[in-house]
């Protein structure tokens, strides 16, 4: 067998002994202690190689927007509102920048799937889509990206919106999405988002219950629906914050139920630390759900990214790593088996929740998309937010990052 490319010397997890991938075609051909030389080839030496990263939730069309959002209250209101006027100003060629110097750091923190929503509604247009669409193209040699026609700011009182992600659909959008908290009548939203997913046969997925009342949930509805309509693997919602604040029984009911309709979960840390619990003088909720407990009742769940430097999320790199060690640190996670399920959080249960079929380690037989990280294991990397050395996607290098290194000084 000849390969095309080999990566030497891999820490796989599942292994005890170091191995060689080779690929062919895109593919992984094979996974060796020792294959034949002769091939080009890379030496992972020793450190931990896995398939790469997959964010579930991210705003590229918002992202870098803080010159043109002055912060007052850091309030989700605020957040709502400054963010809706900056969008007036929104032209493609200014959001495919913004998202494009996003996207690029995305790539070298080695993610290699995305769904990012794009706002779809009057005071923007098809602007954002337009530019999104186009960096699609752009960067498909290096990732996935699911562009998902999002109705921020509800449907029901402006029912423009609705059009305008209809021509999204229309035109390529892959998901659709809708944020009931928005809209004077969420469940009415739910069902016109859900709707537009059965008719263009796309997945849905909501930002639902970001707050900290425990009451006045929008998730039955939202679940009632799906059962309705046999949606059941097909929406996901972002946020829930809401869980963080119920009662155990309450918070294992709707568990319960969120897994019957296999709902997924998507839990964003940066921005729900950053904007829930602020009118608390002390002992400030966290207001971020409980994913792993989630997880731990069948529900598919993941960890975000969600903003970067807007004021839903005043900073940022899109370093999922980096967001499964916060999402660790809140949740007072420490074992292996929680550090290790936190890093599947980024991987392969992130990939369930976008409906993609994906192991964190490589498989033969699967497309050679390969991330070597500074660290001997997963879980190393999630305690040490190890940095990303190098990636292929589909077999072919992406990018490069080389480790610092220490300069001798002269004496």
């Amino acid at each position: 067998m000849m390969f095309e490319f080999v990566l030497r010397e891999a820490r796989i997890d599942g292994r005890d002994d170091l191995a060689d991938i080779g690929v062919i075609g895109g593919s992984i051909a094979a996974i060796e202690p020792r294959l034949p030389e002769g091939a080009p080839d890379r030496s992972a030496e020793g450190r931990f190689v896995c398939t790469g990263f997959v964010d579930a939730h991210i705003h590229l069309d918002k992202a870098g927007i803080l010159d043109r959002c002055p912060i007052c209250e850091g309030t989700l209101k605020e957040a709502v509102s400054l963010t809706a006027a900056a969008k007036a100003g929104f032209r493609a060629n200014d959001v495919h920048a913004r998202a494009e110097t996003v996207l690029k750091q995305a790539i070298v923190s080695g993610t290699m799937a995305m769904r990012s929503f794009v706002e779809t509604d009057p005071r923007v247009g098809l602007a954002s889509f337009e530019a999104l669409t186009q960096l699609k193209r752009d960067y498909a040699s290096m990732i996935d990206l699911d562009l998902c026609a999002f109705a921020q700011e509800g449907l029901t009182q402006e029912m423009a919106t609705y059009d305008l992600l209809i021509a999204a659909l229309e035109h390529g959008a892959t998901s659709v999405g809708g944020c009931p908290y928005t809209d004077p009548d969420p469940a009415r939203h739910i069902d016109l988002v859900l709707d537009l997913a059965e008719r263009f046969a796309v997945p849905a997925d909501f930002h639902i219950d970001f707050d900290l009342d425990p009451e006045g949930s929008d998730l039955p509805a939202l679940i009632s629906s799906v059962k309705a309509r046999g949606l059941q693997g097909r929406v996901s919602v972002g946020h829930a914050s809401k869980l963080s604040a119920m009662a155990p029984e309450r918070f294992r009911e709707l568990a319960g139920q969120l897994a019957e309709a296999d709902v997924g979960v998507v839990v964003l840390p940066a921005t729900d630390l950053y904007l829930m619990g602020r009118g608390a003088e002390r002992l400030a909720p966290r207001g971020m759900a409980r994913a792993d407990l989630l997880a731990k009742a069948g529900v598919r769940t993941a960890v975000a990214t969600n903003n970067v430097l807007n004021p839903f999320t005043p900073f940022g790199d899109a370093s999922l790593i980096r967001m499964a060690n916060l999402y660790a640190n809140v949740a007072q996670l420490g074992t292996d088996e929680q550090i290790a399920q936190s890093f599947g959080m980024i991987g392969e249960a992130a990939a369930s929740v976008l409906g993609l079929l994906r192991d964190s380690a490589p498989t033969v037989g699967a497309p050679a998309d390969l991330l070597i990280l500074d660290a001997t294991s997963a879980i190393e990397a999630v305690r040490r937010i190890a940095q990303p050395i190098a990636g292929w996607k589909k077999g072919r290098q992406t990018f490069e990052h080389p480790l610092p290194r220490l300069l001798r000084l002269s004496s």
